[in-house]
């Protein structure tokens, strides 16, 4: 089952569309947030080839490295700093084109040129985690990205 979730061809769109229905397969059953967050950024990551795919969990005034996928992370991110602490801060999704642009980005790796940051919510509204994507070309995320990561973000919810 797992080895079908990589998803090729296509445009955008089409992949996170095949993709959604998988991981919702995939995630059913399972209330364990750490294996479900891990599942989810094995499956960003194979999809489309990220940079770096993975999540931060609020844990009393900082954001604290989940699993992920990718090269070494920065571990702890204070609320309002960085691309995640911003979005975290401002509960909502901030696509960045160019990091190096980004007030106060932290650079945990300098080959991240692109970034994308989606809160995870509760059933209050309240963030409890952030999905962060890192891309190593420029202005690699649109709209198109945001939409559907926020689904995948609200399915990851729901799950648990």
């Amino acid at each position: 089952m797992a080895e079908d979730l990589l998803v090729s061809g296509g445009c955008k769109e089409e992949r996170y569309h095949t993709l959604l229905p998988q991981l919702r397969s995939l995630l059913a059953g399972e209330t364990d947030t750490v294996a479900n967050l891990a599942n989810a950024a094995a499956a960003l990551k194979e999809t489309f080839g990220f940079f770096w795919v993975g999540f931060y969990r609020v844990k009393k005034d900082e954001l604290v490295l989940g699993p992920f996928q990718g090269p070494v992370a920065c571990t702890r991110i204070a609320r309002g700093r960085g691309v995640c602490g911003t979005a975290w801060a401002e509960n909502r999704t901030l696509v960045v084109p160019d990091v190096d642009a980004f007030p106060g980005h932290i650079a945990c790796s300098s080959l991240s040129r692109s970034e994308i940051v989606v809160p995870l919510r509760n059933a209050a509204g309240e963030v409890w985690g952030v999905l962060d994507v890192d891309s190593d070309r420029l202005a690699d995320f649109d709209d198109t990205d945001a939409a559907c990561l926020e689904k995948i973000c609200n399915l990851l919810t729901e799950c648990l």
